[in-house]
């Protein structure tokens, strides 16, 4: 495997890629299967302390400890980074956790949209920029769980005239409910992807693809009606607001190795009194890759 194969894995440039490659030739030389390879270090990326007695990738399974990784110190910033908010007499813990936020080191700008509500440490309604790092679930556990507004192309009427018909529309594409889900699955891309990057993926698969397409329960809701743009022009809308519940089992998971990190990087700043909730990781850190992937 070449270099950038094996960083987009999760292994660090220097000493440890080095060493990465020169275990690969010799468990080769030993007779370990390229077909064998890949999974064999993704196992050993993903959990490298129960790897440790390895034969071939014992060394590499210690190299990649949190406690034999690079240490960094990271302080607040001077100032906030710049952010703008949409919307007028918002809540005011809403506005204040985007700032909090925004002093993050690795903060780089920052937006809040007119549906700010409190969040876990950023606020719902919240989005934040951020260079070369990525926060497991700094708002909820919801994966796009948003307000979406769809305007149709058709007669403004159609909310009153038809309303069976758009009803039936939206009965047919998506499902309400806690664990609701398809009998006759959807297929999208996203299912394609490398689900064995960790245990929690790889378990979370077949649950993810019934329900992909539903809607979750709680506050997820469809409404129809019509409004006026600028323009003049009366439309048909419909609001939606969708729940990824796949991210409430995936992101608690890699918590603890954010956790992890702080603690390691002696990071001292905290986004809200929810610390645990909003706690960082490096993209170029093993954990960090695979909370991306």
């Amino acid at each position: 495997m070449k270099p950038r194969e094996l960083q987009n894995l999760g292994i660090p440039k220097g000493k440890t890629m080095t060493l990465t490659v020169r275990l690969i030739a010799e468990a080769m030389r030993a007779g370990l299967s390229k077909s064998e390879l890949r999974p064999t270090l993704v196992r050993i990326i993903a959990s490298p302390s129960h790897h440790l007695d390895d034969p071939d990738f014992g060394s590499l399974a210690r190299a990649l400890l949190p406690e034999n990784q690079p240490r960094d110190v990271f302080v607040e910033r001077d100032t906030p980074a710049p952010w703008k908010q949409w919307g007028k007499d918002l809540e005011k813990q809403s506005v204040e956790q985007m700032v909090n936020a925004c002093r993050l080191p690795v903060a780089v700008a920052g937006a809040l949209m007119p549906d700010a509500h409190l969040g876990y440490g950023l606020p719902i309604g919240g989005v934040l920029a951020t260079d070369n790092a990525i926060i497991p679930y700094a708002v909820g556990v919801d994966i796009a769980c948003r307000m979406k507004l769809t305007v149709l192309d058709l007669p403004a009427q159609t909310v009153t005239s038809e309303p069976d018909r758009l009803i039936n529309a939206i009965a047919a594409e998506t499902r309400f409910g806690i664990g609701s889900n398809f009998t006759n699955r959807r297929e999208h891309q996203v299912l394609d992807a490398d689900w064995s990057v960790s245990e929690i993926t790889k378990n979370c698969k077949d649950k993810a693809w019934a329900q992909l397409g539903t809607s979750g329960s709680g506050n997820h809701f469809v409404e129809f009606g019509t409004f006026t743009a600028d323009c003049g022009i009366e439309e048909c809308l419909d609001f939606w607001i969708f729940s990824g519940g796949q991210c409430a089992n995936v992101a608690p998971e890699f918590l603890p190795l954010a956790i992890d990190m702080l603690q390691r990087f002696r990071i001292r700043w905290w986004l809200s009194n929810q610390a645990s909730q909003v706690s960082l990781s490096l993209l170029n850190s093993v954990n960090g890759v695979l909370v991306c992937r």
